[in-house]
């Protein structure tokens, strides 16, 4: 020993750097004396009862503002991925009652209402305690989702059902969707179903409320003139977006142009001047006095009302420009005398050509 002494302080003499590095490890390891001496060991990964057992993160359907981590739900087609275990690394879908079935495992396994990595930590613990994988790693990936949808439907270039695994905005719904078509109106409605999902909505900030039946209304037109982040509501999967169509004016009779018209391009309205100027005017066989608005509804006793409009005064300036609502129908009426006498008049135009051109008829 005296020897060995020896030669370590000659070493340490030698070299201080090799004494103070042999300090240092001795530093570092005298912590770890005390429990190897009790026979302390390490702490085992926690069982599937305390995985189940925890509080989960918050779900997609909770406040945007925290972390949010994927919940598994029933029909979720799952990526489970034991390294380097061929044999059970496949994709899994999640049953009816919420579970998955892993060969050689006596019981399936809870999936549904677990975070991804819940999951691995269940999955790994059962295949360490029927002793089929000795230190398992297993990663647990979503493939695809079923409940984890938004649907998106009206006038959009691309409505259909979109899978989103967490919370998005409603303009990056419709971007999605393609856009707005043209004959899109300003509305745009979306319905939560469930107790529990029309309580999370986020209303006070933007001053919405949702009706009884979990909807909400927002204004596009608003929205996409303001870029509004109050109306850049969050959509959750599951949630459904319709884009409501612009209502129609239809313009026929004595018009150049007659057809409907779209409430486009953010107009909620259009009057009767801006009808006719969309049907590009009048013919001159025109009744204008005789004009008439017909508007359709439950309410009235015919299931129609006419409302007598005079474009005589209106284009005078003499009376007021009424408005028209989705649906209605201008009607202006033609007068059979004066298409006749039009005639004539074309008629005397054609011999008029005629003996100028020729010299006779």
């Amino acid at each position: 020993m005296g020897e060995e002494k020896t030669t370590f302080q000659g070493a340490c003499r030698r070299s201080p750097v090799a004494a103070i590095a042999a300090f240092l490890a001795l530093a570092i390891a005298l912590p770890c004396f005390p429990a190897l001496i009790s026979g302390q060991t390490p702490i085992p990964a926690p069982k599937e009862a305390d995985v189940a057992g925890a509080p989960l993160h918050p779900s997609v359907g909770s406040s945007p503002g925290g972390d949010m981590e994927y919940v598994i739900a029933a029909d979720d087609v799952l990526d489970v991925d034991v390294v380097d275990v061929p044999q059970f690394s496949r994709d899994y879908r999640v049953g009816p009652d919420g579970t998955i079935t892993i060969p050689l495992l006596s019981s399936p396994v809870t999936a549904e209402g677990l975070t991804l990595n819940q999951l691995s930590a269940v999955i790994s613990n059962k295949l360490r305690a029927a002793e089929l994988v000795g230190h398992p790693h297993v990663v647990v990936s979503v493939k695809s989702s079923q409940a984890h949808a938004v649907a998106i439907s009206g006038a959009v270039h691309a409505p259909q059902i979109y899978p989103i695994f967490g919370p998005t905005t409603l303009l990056d719904v419709l971007s999605q969707a393609g856009g707005l078509t043209a004959d899109a109106g300003s509305m745009a409605i979306i319905t939560r179903s469930g107790a529990a999902a029309r309580a999370s909505w986020l209303t006070k900030d933007a001053g919405f409320v949702a009706d009884a039946g979990g909807s909400l209304k927002v204004d596009l037109r608003k929205l996409l003139a303001t870029g509004d982040p109050g109306l850049n509501i969050t959509i959750y999967p599951g949630d459904k977006v319709t884009v409501q169509r612009a209502g129609v004016v239809y313009v026929v009779g004595a018009v150049e142009r007659p057809g409907g018209f779209t409430l486009s391009s953010g107009r909620d309205k259009m009057t009767v001047l801006q009808a006719v100027a969309m049907s590009e005017g009048l013919k001159s066989t025109a009744l204008q006095k005789r004009a008439m608005i017909i508007r359709r509804g439950r309410q009235f006793p015919d299931g129609r009302e006419e409302i007598a409009v005079n474009l005589k005064k209106i284009l005078a300036g003499h009376a007021s420009d009424p408005g028209l609502e989705a649906n209605d129908i201008l009607f202006v009426p033609d007068s059979a005398s004066k298409r006749a006498l039009q005639r004539g008049a074309d008629a005397a135009m054609q011999i008029a050509t005629g003996i100028v051109i020729w010299g006779r008829y």
